[in-house]
């Protein structure tokens, strides 16, 4: 269990009122700016801290939209305004409220998420340790995400593009079997970058290169917080900024592609009965929820710098909306490009139906067109029946509507599906670069708050500070999680990817929040709570925050908590994806028992900090209470 964290009683700004502070000497600048009669400019330090925490945020927004993390966002949002629907309500009665509650948790006790939660009450330290380990595990295995954006960058500077073709085989006399059988952006993300073995069963060695590319990734993130908040706030400016000035251009670019407008359409035209659809109302939930990273502890990292008397309401509703919008505008650069995508495999379908069917039937050229092509079928099956069914077997069904929804579906979204789009642009090395380093960004930026929600508690601890300089620490950290973070470099890494990615965050977060608003609305107290927000800010907290994190929030948790567990109970057999090399495909396997052990552990990693370090707590004091003297 970690040790406690060390804190000072200083003087508030708010009527005298003493408050639980950061050791001395320790930084403490603002997220947010000043309530009240404080002057609404922001000096240099707010500033970057508000931009710290925003571009956290907005790069935990977009890359849920432009990497692996919830492809299910994208395939959501192409539902248009009967996903935004729900989108927004889940917006109102769970994101903001939960945002607003842990800043407002941070700011309140001054401490990273363990000294926080055992502030609140000795038995809730181990929610505090959840969120690291949860933390923990997401910046072992997200930082691959970088490593193969470093990967992909490297590789963006020749011409043509390693992924813009297939390879020749052996005997230089045709292309390589498994790329014809898949496709060129396919056989570059499965056999080039990850060269991924048939099974989870067979890991494979160690993939040198993206094992150099990893140790890059994991060393700029050290460079980023060698001194903490030091560091990373002026970072951040870079990391938050650049991501949107690239999402402009590739919008104008993308905006200006032939059959952009049939990705927005996609997008954008409503399917009304998906409202009546409980799954895409928990789809919505888990969006944002994610998207705001919530129950990591790196909201209550960062708002445990904030001077009491911030206005961290203000700054919730503020940042959730930017987040949100965020998320909304990059999918509308990303169906503008899979639109592109769409139209062109749709139009190349059917020039090879065309070419097929008037090299068959010896017509003209030029006779056959887009226009026609279906009236001619027609013709040419009831002239010559014999002589057109054993051309079917050939011709394959070209549907817009299909290719679009294969552009938003399966893994490696960011590298097969945006690939594909940018090797049929002009100066595609140009786009290539740009995308690249635009994924890298967000995720060095998603990778701040995450190494600040574990190293926060560290430092605050009096033993590990006081025995390691904040740069040993943090490197430590770093190294650890790299070396660790080799298994995804193995052949079978990116099945232990997917692992990590779907099952060590989700249910545990559910958990950790739900703990969260009941300790804080229940167990410190909500009207407590209240006068506290009140003392640092000089507002009341409004009926809305109220009836949200006492009774909305909490139920809303629950339900999607129920639905994970019946979902896995109703699945029965957990199963992957696994790459056929012989097919050219992905095929659907079933986990190994080693497997679903492992899962069941990195689950239980979490959850049990929670129930464990209460009952520790409760036997310590038993304990202690027996040992004591009794008072004559």
């Amino acid at each position: 269990m970690a040790e406690a964290e060390s804190d000072t009683v200083r003087p508030s700004a708010v009527g005298g009122q003493l408050w639980r502070g950061r050791t001395p000497g320790r930084p403490a600048p603002s997220i947010m700016v000043g309530t009240g009669e404080v002057a609404s400019a922001l000096e240099p330090k707010d500033l970057e801290r508000m931009m710290e925490l925003e571009g956290h945020l907005s790069a935990a927004s977009t890359t849920v939209f432009l990497s692996h993390k919830s492809p299910q966002g994208l395939l959501n949002l192409a539902g248009g305004g009967s996903f935004l629907v729900p989108y927004v309500i889940m917006l109102i009665v769970e994101g903001m409220p939960l945002l607003y509650l842990e800043l407002a948790v941070g700011q309140r006790m001054r401490q990273g998420s363990i000294g926080a939660w055992r502030t609140v009450s000795p038995y809730l330290g181990g929610v505090g340790l959840a969120s690291v380990v949860v933390s923990f595990f997401l910046s072992t295995y997200y930082n691959i995400i970088n490593a193969w954006a470093f990967w992909y960058l490297f590789h963006s500077f020749q011409e043509p593009l390693p992924w813009a073709v297939c390879p020749l085989n052996d005997n230089r006399t045709g292309y390589d079997e498994e790329c014809e059988k898949a496709s060129s952006t396919q056989y570059f993300w499965y056999r080039k970058t990850l060269n991924i073995s048939p099974s989870i069963q067979d890991s494979g060695r160690v993939q040198w290169e993206p094992a150099l590319c990893l140790v890059l990734a994991w060393l700029v993130v050290y460079l980023c917080i060698l001194r903490g908040t030091e560091t990373t706030g002026k970072v951040v400016y870079f990391t938050a900024l650049l991501p949107y000035c690239v999402l402009i251009i590739y919008l104008v670019r993308g905006l200006t592609l032939h059959g952009a407008t049939n990705g927005l359409a996609y997008m954008f035209t409503p399917k009304l009965e998906q409202l009546g659809n409980p799954k895409a109302w928990i789809n919505a939930a888990t969006q944002i929820f994610f998207s705001l990273g919530l129950g990591f502890g790196s909201l209550i990292a960062f708002a445990s710098y904030n001077e009491p008397s911030n206005n961290c309401q203000k700054h919730a509703v503020i940042v959730s909306l930017i987040n949100s919008a965020t998320s909304i505008f990059a999918s509308i650069v990303t169906f503008s490009i899979y639109g592109f995508k769409a139209t062109f495999n749709y139009e190349s379908c059917l020039n090879k139906v065309i070419l097929l069917l008037t090299n068959a039937f010896d017509l003209e050229d030029g006779f056959l067109t887009t226009s026609n092509l279906e009236q001619v079928k027609g013709y040419l099956a009831s002239a010559f029946p014999d002589k057109y069914s054993e051309v079917l077997p050939q011709m394959k069904n070209c549907s817009l509507q299909s290719e679009l929804a294969t552009a938003v579906q399966g893994t490696g979204l960011s590298f097969i599906v945006y690939t594909e789009a940018i090797k049929n642009m002009e100066v595609s090395q140009l786009w290539s670069v740009l995308y690249f380093f635009m994924l890298l960004m967000l995720g060095i930026g998603s990778m701040l708050g995450n190494t600040a929600a574990i190293l926060t508690p560290l430092t605050d601890s009096k033993v590990i500070s006081s025995h390691l300089p904040k740069e040993a620490i943090s490197g430590l950290v770093c190294f650890v999680n790299c070396v660790i973070g080799l298994v995804f470099t193995m052949e079978s890494g990116n099945y232990w990817f997917d692992i990590f990615n779907d099952y060590a965050a989700t249910l545990s977060l559910l958990l950790i929040v739900l703990v969260e608003t009941i300790a804080v609305c229940y167990v410190y107290g909500l009207r407590r709570f209240e006068s506290d927000l009140k003392a640092m800010t000089g507002r009341a907290l409004s009926w809305y925050w109220k009836a949200m994190w006492a009774g909305v929030s909490p139920l809303l948790i629950v339900s999607l908590f129920v639905f994970y567990l019946s979902d896995y109970i109703l699945t029965g057999t957990l199963q992957y994806q696994a790459w056929d090399a012989v097919q050219g495909q992905l095929v659907t396997k079933d986990y190994p028992p080693y497997a679903l052990a492992i899962i069941g552990l990195l689950v239980a990693a979490s959850i049990m900090c929670i129930p464990l370090v209460a009952l520790g707590t409760f036997v310590t004091r038993c304990l202690k209470r027996g040992d004591t003297p009794p008072v004559a």
